[in-house]
């Protein structure tokens, strides 16, 4: 993402912040605000220690200790006719361990073309899978990235897969959901980057991003998680936009 912001005439670079995590592990906050991006963020992270009570009613486990990792992105750009982007993998361990993941797509204006664009690159990923991999995790996604308070979903879909065996298939297609992602969003941006936009747009964005965040506050499995284990609130929550607008409530009703 920073090759995108200099071929746009842009110095900006990630900025990067080790943190330290009280009782065990830590991680690298990574965030950029350029010419293309207005906030973009890179969260790598490994944490381990004693069992929260919380994990223990939520995972319904025993166990006196516990070991995550993940890596996470999240893209908000200045153009709102660009997509947001987001992705996340991980991996859990308590007596048990177990893969999780997947790849959406928050775009404030939704062009058919690139919703299949970005659809097929996550099918692809899955192809070397089971038969049904790609439309069970694009169903899974579609039920999880959902806000019921607004009865609509975030975005235009993608992949999510959750607590899948700790073996090597399952770290295959981590692997490949990454790899998959930071192609076709990249060249999504590039599509887009350019296009002509106004104030209009940029309000329809904000309000959208309003979206993306009662969504990441209220539902989002990985910011309860992050907050629960005593991770860095800052690196937690970088997934948030930088600016954000709700409507105001029509007082003629």
């Amino acid at each position: 993402m920073e090759g995108i912001e200099r071929n746009a005439g842009s110095t900006a670079q990630f900025q990067k912040k080790p943190w330290q995590r009280d009782g065990g592990g830590g991680g690298l906050a990574c965030t950029m605000t350029g010419d293309i991006f207005e906030k973009i963020g890179v969260n790598i992270s490994h944490v381990e220690g004693p069992t929260p009570n919380t994990f223990k009613a939520q995972f319904q486990t025993k166990a006196k200790t516990f070991h995550a990792g993940g890596v996470s992105f999240v893209a908000h750009p200045r153009n709102p006719l660009v997509p947001a982007g987001h992705m996340n993998v991980r991996m859990i361990s308590f007596d048990r361990a177990w893969f999780g993941g997947g790849s959406d797509l928050t775009p404030t204006f939704a062009f058919e073309e690139d919703t299949a664009h970005f659809h097929q690159a996550l099918r692809h990923a899955c192809a070397p899978f089971s038969p049904n991999a790609y439309r069970d995790y694009a169903k899974a996604c579609d039920a999880y990235f959902y806000l019921p308070h607004r009865d609509e979903p975030r975005g235009v879909g993608g992949i999510f897969f959750d607590q899948l065996p700790c073996d090597q298939d399952s770290f295959a297609l981590v692997k490949r959901t990454g790899h998959a992602f930071a192609k076709v969003y990249a060249e999504l941006v590039r599509r887009h980057q350019r296009d002509p936009w106004g104030e209009a747009e940029k309000q329809a964005q904000l309000r959208k991003r309003g979206r993306y965040a009662e969504f990441n506050l209220l539902y989002d499995r990985g910011t309860r998680f992050g907050l629960d284990s005593g991770g860095n609130t800052e690196a937690i929550l970088m997934s948030l936009p930088p600016l954000a607008a709700w409507p105001v409530p029509d007082e003629t009703r």
